[in-house]
Parts: C-alpha cells; structure tokens; sequence
C-alpha cells in the first residue's frame, strides 16, 4: 500500500518529492495549499527503505498510476527527481491527470546526469562514508557549490546510521533517470498544460534543463522564483504555494 498524507478537500494535488525526501518534504507548501485542495503527498517507492533496491521508474511510474487513480485527475506536482516521474507518468497515462507543475526536472538532454561521476560516490558508500558520497554527488551531479556539498556531506557522515541509507537511494535515484536517456520526443506529446518553475540561483544546468523542456512541451509556461535556488519549497512555500494556486485557477481549470 502507498504511504501517503492525504490533506484537505477540493481539487487533488498529487505531491512527488524529490531526492533524499520523503511525504515531509513539501508539507510548508502543502500547509498553505490545503485550505482550498486536497493535497496528497506520496513517499516515493524509491526511498522507501524497506522497498529493496534497484527501484526502477517504471516501478515509480506504477506507484503514481495506483495513487492517482483514486483521486480523480489531480494536478502533479513534482521536484526534481520528483519532476521527471512526473513527466514519465504523464508520458504513460495523460488521462489520469489534470496537468502538471514542474520544478526543476533534471532531464538527461545531451548527456547522462550521473553516469562515470558517481563511480566515486558509490565507492564512498561502499567505505561507510555516505556524506562523501553525498558530497560527490552534490559537487559533480548537482553541480552546487563545492563548499556547501563538502558541509553537507560532513554532516551526514556525523550521522550515516540515519541518512546513509536515504544517500544510497538517491544515487540509484539518478540512475533510474540516466536509464530513461533522452526523452523530449515522448514529452512533446504530453497534450496538458504543465507549469515549469525554476529558481535565479539553482545551478545553471538545470535551467538549461528547463530551456530544453520548454521548447519541447506543446502546453508550458514557466515561472522563475528570483532570489530562490532549487529548494524553494522550503525557504519560500508561500510563493511556491501561490505559484501552483495561480496554475490551478488559470491554466489547468477543470473541464464544464
């Protein structure tokens, strides 16, 4: 049975969190929308720990399809990894969804997303440091800056007995991804209004991302959070939350 936190009432949001999260990871936001929706917040298959590994995203893709299916076409809202089963998810079964709210998915365009450059975060994981791990990817993958991925890491190897096992999942993560390859042709085909969101201070890749999204999508508009990076869902849920209401209301109206 899926884990999810399933809030309010009105129309469904479907919440796909991103890397390292869990159903908590966007309750600031879902605090904010649930006065008017429904907002159901799903821990992804993949980092469910007691799911064994290798998770797939088809796997994912499954998991999506059963929660949606109870809720009447919701509006996706997926972050990151989160975003990319959110648009594989649509690529599958448009008509179970209502449209889509994107934040920052890290598509493969012309290369992969991980590929050779997690060989040394895997074998960080493999000495019992999951905080390098971490670092590596977040330095090499991510592309944040190297001080901020070297502080995070060492705080997760003060604690590896709690995060290290969510580090190995959000490596097999980015693995599920690169496995997809390059998939704007199946995109071009999602026939549903899909707001993109991107922040001024995320990492300039993932913006090319977006760029490369965009020009793929039949049915996209973009908004561009200033001041915000990739995790605005935490230092700025109102704005996000506002964001997703103004699609809910003027883009994805359901249908008289």
């Amino acid at each position: 049975m899926a884990k999810l936190r399933d809030e309010g009432i009105g129309r469904p949001i479907l919440v796909l969190h991103g890397g390292m999260g869990d159903s908590d990871a966007w309750v600031r936001v879902t605090d904010v929308l649930r006065d008017r929706f429904r907002t159901v917040r799903l821990h992804r298959l993949q980092y469910q720990l007691d799911v064994p590994r290798q998770v797939t995203m088809a796997d994912e893709v499954r998991q999506t399809r059963a929660v949606a299916a109870t809720l009447g076409r919701p509006v996706l809202v997926g972050h990151s990894s989160g975003a990319v089963l959110a648009l594989e998810a649509l690529a599958a079964d448009p008509a179970l969804y209502a449209g889509a709210v994107l934040y920052e998915p890290p598509i493969v365009v012309d290369e992969q997303l991980g590929g050779p450059k997690l060989a040394p975060a895997r074998a960080a994981v493999a000495r019992g440091r999951p905080g390098t791990a971490l670092a590596i990817f977040g330095r090499d993958v991510v592309r944040m800056n190297p001080f901020l991925a070297a502080l995070l890491g060492f705080v997760i190897n003060r604690r590896p007995g709690e995060l290290g096992p969510r580090v190995e999942r959000q490596l097999d993560d980015c693995d599920a991804i690169d496995a997809l390859g390059n998939r704007l042709d199946a995109y071009a085909k999602i026939d549903l209004p899909i707001l993109l969101l991107g922040g001024d201070r995320s990492p300039a890749h993932l913006g090319a991302r977006l760029d490369a999204l965009q020009r793929a999508l039949p049915h996209s508009r973009r908004v561009t959070m200033h001041g915000q990076g990739h995790n605005a869902e935490r230092s700025a849920p109102a704005r996000v939350a506002r964001a997703i209401t103004t699609f809910l209301d003027e883009d994805a109206r359901p249908a008289r």
